[in-house]
């Protein structure tokens, strides 16, 4: 029975270490599949749930946006148009972070970003 014992303490740490090893080395390599991959000819730009079982998505596709609802029995497009410019946020970001200083007082910090 001591023996049963001692090899359960040994060998339960043992496979629950190699299945914790074999989940991170399958989200690495999934990582870097997905960046070897070609670019995705789809994009979804939004989506809306409109019950529990129904949603509402608009996808981008060769340069047209795509209005599409999305339930358990299928999806329906419903409308089309041509895809608007994308406009990037990348200066909102920018002004944030130089506005965003750490200080002791949030209250002093959220008056600094709201100028």
């Amino acid at each position: 029975m001591i023996w049963y014992i001692i090899k359960l303490v040994i060998l339960l740490p043992l496979i629950g270490g190699m299945i914790w090893g074999s989940l991170k080395l399958s989200q690495h390599m999934q990582k870097r599949f997905m960046a070897q991959g070609t670019t995705r000819s789809v994009r979804i730009i939004e989506t809306i749930m409109l019950s529990p079982t129904q949603k509402l998505a608009v996808l981008e596709f060769h340069g047209r946006e795509i209005l599409v609802a999305t339930s358990r029995a299928g999806m329906t497009r419903l409308a089309e148009a041509p895809a608007r410019l994308r406009v990037e946020d990348d200066a909102d970001d920018t002004d944030f972070r130089e506005n965003f200083r750490e200080g002791n007082n949030f209250a002093q910090t959220l008056r600094r970003v709201e100028r």
